[in-house]
Formats: C-alpha cells, structure tokens, sequence
C-alpha cells in the first residue's frame, strides 16, 4: 500500500512536466506492483489520470499554457471515441489487454526518441540577409530642409511584407476530427489519458507550440478520462478506496510539482529518460502477459 505514495508521485511529475506519459504507468503499476485485476486497474487509472491532470492543468493554467476553447473542443471530439473504447475493452481477455498495451508502450517510446533525436539536428544556418536600403530623401534636401518651404525633408521606408505563422494556418477539420477520435479510443480502450499522444496530436494537427501543447493536453486528459469511465460505471468494477485515494494524492502533489519543472527545465531531456523507462515497462508487461496468451 505505501508503494502507492512513490509511485503516485513519479506518475504526477511525468503528467505535469510532459503533459502525458506518466499516465500509461499507472495500469502496470496498479496490476504487478498493487495487486490490483487489469480491469479494476484500467477503471481506476481513470480516475487517477484525470484527477491528477485537472490539478497541473491549472498551474499551466496561470502560467498561461493552457488554449482552454482548443483543448474543450479537441476533448469533446475525442469523447465518442473514449466511449467505444472502454466499451471494447471490457470484452476483450486480460492478457490480451496488456499485451495490447505493452506494444503500445513500445511504439509510444520510440516515437518519443525518434522525435528527440530528429531535435537534435542541428537546423541549416539562415543566409545572410542584405543591408537595408538607403533612406530615400525628397528633392533638394541637404540640411534636412526642402529648397521650396523649409519643410522637413520626408524618408521613406521600404514596405513591410506581412508576415506568414505557420501556427495560424488554416486546419482541416477532418485531420481534427480523425485525431481526436483516435485519442479517444486509446483512452478508453487501454484507460490511460493518451497524452503521449495528445500531446504530437495538437501539435501536427492544430498547429501549437510545445508548451502550449503540453498544457492543454492536460484538459484533453481530463475530458477523455471523464468520458471513459463514465461509460464504465455499470460494469462493477472492484476498487481499493483506500489505496485509489493514497495514489491519487500522491499523483496530484507530483503533478502541481512537474507542471512548475516544465517551465525550468528541458522538456526534451526529461522525454528521453521517459521514454527508456517506457520501454523497461513495456518488455516487463509483455513478459508477463505474452506467455500467458500461448
């Protein structure tokens, strides 16, 4: 049980600093290290996840990361797929489940290390742009005086061109759709917040900055994790309240204390390290769970 309290923490920090990730831990967490069953563990994770996401959310929040219009919009796209998803997954074998989920873990972490290292290139140096053309001045101008009326000789500067931020572009709103909805199903399916995948999701898809994005996926999060485990609440799933509460509390204070290492630290180191220990986790999962299968 005390387990619980380590655990929750390192769970929020991952939550709050990267906007996702520390979610797909909590299911392997719940079932090898707290003995809870796979389906009692992807119900609880759900209100772990969306708890802990609600509470970074609002530090980002104040620091003025979070796009709430965005995020609601993306959320509520997102939850018919969450619905379906949860409503699949209480039908499918539990080895199964977590089998399903270590892949997912796998391609989650090389995804993150690929994006990491594409980064890392070092980006061709801008050319070398051209001196500013010479101040034009009106006819007859030597002391800063015209010749006709002692008027304030006139410097005309070259127009402006406007420019372009590819952040506004325009957006399709199928690519947003399809997005949202994918995100939906792997919340519900595998009960855990997708940030991993929100996060590249609002990226490529609607165009935000990192930080942005890091912030209001922690609103997608919750949305998602709402929808899930609303659709859930008939199947009488069994949950250690004492436990559910000592991880979620652990989760939250990990949680305000990442959202405030976002802004200090280098989110991309921290995704590396993340993303080696995604996959430990999934090689661990899929140990236990693949043979169980044949």
């Amino acid at each position: 049980m005390l387990l619980a309290l380590p655990i929750g923490i390192l769970i929020g920090l991952s939550l709050g600093a990267l906007g996702g990730g520390g979610s797909i831990l909590t299911v392997p967490a719940l079932v090898y290290l707290l003995g809870e069953s796979p389906h009692s563990a992807t119900t609880a994770s759900l209100i772990i996840v969306g708890v802990t996401a609600l509470a970074g959310m609002a530090v980002h929040l104040r620091a003025g990361r979070v796009r709430v219009r965005s995020g609601i919009v993306f959320g509520v796209l997102g939850a018919g797929g969450a619905f379906v998803g949860s409503r699949l997954s209480a039908s499918v074998n539990p080895d199964a489940l977590l089998a399903a989920f270590s892949v997912l873990m796998a391609g989650a972490a090389v995804t993150m290390l690929h994006r990491q290292r594409t980064k890392a290139v070092p980006a061709p140096e801008p050319p070398a742009e051209a001196p500013p053309p010479a101040p034009v001045l009106t006819p007859g101008d030597v002391n800063g005086h015209d010749d006709h009326g002692g008027g304030v000789a006139v410097r005309h500067s070259p127009p402006r061109t406007a420019s372009r931020n590819p952040a506004m572009s325009s957006v399709s709103p199928v690519r947003v759709v399809i997005a949202a909805t994918i995100v939906g199903l792997v919340t519900g399916f595998f009960g855990v917040g997708g940030g991993f995948v929100v996060v590249p999701a609002l990226v490529l898809a609607l165009g935000f900055d990192m930080p942005a994005a890091i912030g209001t996926s922690l609103l997608v999060i919750s949305i998602n994790s709402a929808s899930a485990l609303l659709s859930r609440l008939g199947t009488h799933a069994s949950i250690n309240d004492t436990l559910l509460i000592m991880f979620t509390v652990a989760a939250v204070a990990g949680a305000v204390a990442g959202s405030r290492i976002a802004s200090k630290v280098r989110p991309e180191r921290l995704s590396a390290a993340f993303a080696v220990l995604m996959i430990a986790i999934a090689l661990y999962t899929a140990a236990r769970s693949i043979p169980a299968l044949i």
